[in-house]
């Protein structure tokens, strides 16, 4: 229960930034006002505004305003309302990562952009799974950047997780390769793979991205098993365009969202669900193993629109 209640202050505080823009303007919009059709167009924008996108501003104010259209309404009722259906919109899409023990090694792809918080997020998971019993290795497949590799390491020493590592500025693809072969001659449960931080609209980066895709499935043709691609909060609207050409690229299958506590941008979380329909394994809101933790879409929504 201890850990439950921590962590929900932890993403209370983390979202206070999104939910003070939200909330402080819907209580200004609505002063003394009934709902009509000028106050759903500054509602409509207000959302639009903090990252929840066109398409889903435009269904949380129509659907308001089916319910309460010119009539008196508060800024706690409005909120409730906005809560509610953002819930509705995240609910299919809170899942956590299951691992598939049938599946030897449960090959993890972690992609992303640089700067999201990648290598700290796979360090993290790697510590979690290491405690709950799981045999696994890490490839520390970013081989360009040393403080990746450096990073790794600390985080498999803490675990006591293998870190499986290249010459520097070595072939990616070769070098895991030969990890996914080590790890199922050693009856991992777990392979996790880490990559280089790469700019989406980079062609050439995103290819190597694609060998080393194509390599895992040389030699599992089910693998990888879960790729998960992490977003940074603070990047906004952007995250949605890093999300579809990492998708077309190596066929995403999940999303971490990483520095919830940094950003008054967090909002842009449900359009990314509403439009790309994938699951949101787990969000991070700091720097500790505690901070990265399942996402609940009860506890996001409700602190997105300051209810307690």
């Amino acid at each position: 229960m201890t850990e439950k209640m921590s962590w929900f202050g932890r993403l209370k505080a983390g979202l206070q930034k999104s939910t003070e823009k939200i909330t402080s303007n819907i209580t200004a919009i609505l002063t003394h006002r009934k709902l009509d059709q000028d106050v759903l167009n500054e509602l409509e924008e207000l959302l639009i505004t903090s990252d929840l996108g066109v398409q889903t501003a435009s269904e949380l104010v129509k659907s308001l305003a089916k319910k309460k259209f010119n009539q008196n309404i508060t800024d706690e009722e409005v909120r409730t309302h906005f809560a509610d259906e953002i819930e509705k919109i995240l609910e299919p899409y809170a899942q956590s990562l299951e691992i598939n023990r049938t599946q030897k090694p449960f090959v993890v792809l972690v992609v992303g952009v640089n700067g999201t918080g990648k290598t700290t997020t796979l360090g993290k998971m790697a510590k979690r799974w290491k405690d709950q019993g799981y045999q696994l290795s890490i490839v520390a497949g970013d081989t360009f950047r040393a403080a990746a590799v450096e990073q790794l390491e600390a985080w498999g020493k803490r675990a006591g997780v293998p870190v499986i590592k290249g010459a520097s500025k070595s072939d990616a693809a070769g070098l895991v390769y030969g990890a996914l072969e080590a790890s199922q001659k050693n009856g991992d449960d777990i392979l996790l793979i880490d990559t280089a931080g790469r700019l989406h609209n980079k062609s050439a980066l995103m290819d190597e991205l694609k060998k080393v895709h194509r390599v895992i499935q040389k030699i599992d043709p089910s693998a990888p098993h879960a790729t998960l691609l992490v977003l940074d909060a603070t990047t906004g609207q952007n995250a949605l365009t890093q999300v579809e050409i990492f998708k077309e690229a190596v066929d995403v299958s999940g999303l971490i969202i990483t520095k919830l506590d940094g950003t008054a941008k967090g909002g842009v979380v449900v359009p990314i669900a509403h439009q790309y329909k994938l699951p949101i394994h787990a969000v991070g809101v700091g720097e500790g193993v505690e901070d990265l933790n399942p996402f609940s879409a009860d506890i996001f929504a409700k602190n997105l629109m300051g209810i307690s």
